[in-house]
């Protein structure tokens, strides 16, 4: 339980979660984070650990967080689970009047992996960032979930999500923004953008709205591609290896991701995953 007490600045505080499981065993766990800011205060939080976990386990996370009025939670993810676990998350957001969460989720780790988030805005003048990447390589599932709540008057929700797949792996986005009828002048913003660098690797992607106010500016889309002819034979042309070139490419559409993170220090901890990522997955083991 993390509780700040109005009007504090709580600086940085980073909760970790270590999955273990001997060899030949499997095992669960079930944390579960409540973050309550107080009216006027604000925290930087880190969850999570580049390269944590060992074995064959369920990671199953529950965090609760409620925001005050005018308080502000940059929240940053980092899901690098072991190889062979599973791990399901479930992030719960309220947020009050000129409140603002902004998060940023990376997704690098398990077999199996969902991180759903559901967010309700309650409060005029609220504002809401869920963005994040999601990287997934071999026979790897990994599946984004949200759902977000405008439940008041003149609020703003951002959110960008962008996956790399490789392999036989499988991605999901599916995101909905739900705008009550009193939500008037609400600001929804909504995309999901694909790289896919395998014939075999599928993403499956449904971005929604569910509008019942009549005064809102909202916007939803979705992409899917591979790696830009053009821009691979450009740089080839300047003398540059095609595995070079197409690490060049994919690093710039993730740090075009990861640039959305404000805090410089948590935004290199991130570029540091997906550098370790891309490289795992060009010299595998």
């Amino acid at each position: 339980v993390i509780r700040i007490a109005p009007g504090v600045d709580a600086g940085r505080i980073r909760i970790v979660s270590l999955g273990t499981a001997p060899s030949g065993h499997a095992v669960a766990f079930h944390p579960r984070n409540l973050v309550v800011l107080g009216a006027g205060a604000s925290l930087t939080l880190l969850d999570g650990a580049h390269g944590a976990g060992k074995g064959v386990y369920w990671q199953n996370a529950v965090t609760e967080i409620a925001l005050g009025e005018g308080a502000r939670l940059t929240h940053v993810r980092l899901q690098d689970e072991a190889r062979d676990a599973f791990h399901t998350a479930l992030v719960a957001v309220r947020v009050e009047a000129k409140g603002e969460y902004d998060s940023f989720t990376l997704v690098r780790g398990a077999r199996l992996a969902r991180n759903e988030v559901h967010a309700v805005l309650t409060g005029p003048k609220a504002a809401l960032h869920l963005n994040g990447a999601q990287l997934v390589d071999g026979e790897r599932h990994a599946d984004t979930t949200t759902v977000i709540d405008h439940a008041a008057p003149d609020c703003e929700s951002n959110q960008t999500v962008k996956t790399v797949l490789t392999g036989r792996a499988r991605g999901v986005f599916q995101g909905k923004i739900h705008v009550h009828q009193v939500a008037q002048k609400t600001d929804g913003y909504q995309m999901n953008q694909a790289l896919l660098l395998s014939p075999e690797a599928e993403i499956n992607s449904k971005p929604q709205l569910e509008i019942y106010a009549d005064d809102v500016k909202c916007s939803h889309g979705a992409t899917v591609g591979e790696l830009d002819h053009d821009q691979l034979f450009y740089l080839r042309s300047r003398g540059i290896p095609e595995v070079e070139a197409k690490s060049i490419l994919v690093q710039a559409f993730l740090t075009d991701a990861v640039s959305l993170v404000s805090d410089e220090a948590l935004r290199e901890t991130l570029l540091a995953a997906t550098d370790a990522w891309w490289d795992e997955v060009e010299h595998p083991a």
